[in-house]
């Protein structure tokens, strides 16, 4: 049974296109104040947002080619190209992590006597930026768990991160506005490269079960549901991969109660649409064997 997902790339990208110009006018409004405060930690803020409108040109890539239709040189869909693009958000992350650091470090070895100096209309500015961010991360983060994307979905936590960034250098250059610690500038770097580094580790972990094919779906639940299916007397050697509710994948071996292949038919497409019901998006590979076959291996097992 080949069960195809809806296209919903045309979404994907007007959302991404939203957030890139977005994303692009807190780059520069940072930038800028970094600039004239001289504020490493609001610089270093600034080199995060760059990765934001960077994801956001990835992402647009990544789903130009992350069709979920199969085609001939693509016979199981695209949908790895998004998994992909997802992992190049997460490298783009830790080289934000990195650059921060390393500017935080080197600031501390040979510190600048130059002092940070910022106005109240300078903080407004940023309070705008913070709430461009949290309108940007929740607006990803809606559209992408509305239409199933793991780009947008990804890139709402990366903005998610910039957020706290965001939060905290705000804090800094109050404390250094209100009551001259200057201090605070270079510390709190130090937590911004371990929020972007976190936001990343995140992002990596949601999508390389995908990429490696690790199991989608456990073994004994597929079993179950088959086994129920009036003239299936067992299954073994069950396969998942993919990820449910975006696009599964099941192989099995089924043995049924039938001497003609027309029955035998029909029970497989039994099979079929009781596991479609349960784990739609799915796509289905039985292999039918007669009756006589046993087996008492429910999935794959390590040999030796």
């Amino acid at each position: 049974m080949n069960v195809v997902m809806a296209d919903n790339r045309s979404h994907v990208r007007r959302v991404l296109l939203i957030t890139l110009l977005l994303n692009l006018f807190v780059m520069v409004l940072k930038a800028v104040v970094g600039w004239l405060t001289g504020s490493l930690s609001l610089l270093a803020d600034a080199l995060h947002s760059i990765t934001d409108s960077a994801n956001n040109i990835l992402g647009l890539v990544a789903s130009r080619f992350s069709s979920p239709e199969p085609d001939r040189d693509h016979p199981y869909g695209h949908q790895k190209f998004e998994a992909v693009g997802a992992l190049g958000i997460a490298a783009f992350l830790g080289i934000a992590c990195f650059e921060i650091l390393q500017g935080a470090i080197e600031h501390l070895i040979s510190p600048s006597h130059v002092p940070v100096k910022i106005s109240a209309s300078e903080l407004w500015l940023l309070l705008i930026v913070l709430g461009v961010n949290i309108f940007v991360a929740f607006y990803e983060r809606r559209e992408g768990l509305r239409v199933g994307s793991p780009i947008l979905i990804a890139d709402a936590k990366h903005t998610m991160s910039d957020i706290w960034v965001t939060i905290s250098v705000l804090g800094g250059l109050i404390g250094i506005w209100a009551w001259g610690l200057q201090w605070l500038d270079v510390v709190l770097a130090f937590p911004v490269a371990l929020l972007v580094f976190s936001s990343g580790w995140s992002v990596l972990r949601d999508n390389i079960p995908s990429l490696v094919d690790q199991m989608a779906i456990a073994p004994e639940a597929i079993h179950t549901i088959a086994m129920q299916v009036p003239g299936v007397l067992n299954c073994h050697d069950i396969a998942s991969r993919g990820v449910v509710g975006r696009q599964t994948f099941i192989e099995m071996h089924l043995i049924v109660d039938a001497v003609d292949v027309e029955t035998a038919h029909r029970i497989t497409e039994a099979v079929e649409a009781r596991l479609e019901e349960r784990f739609s998006p799915v796509r289905i590979l039985i292999h039918v064997e007669p009756p006589s076959y046993t087996s008492d291996h429910i999935t794959y097992e390590p040999k030796g």
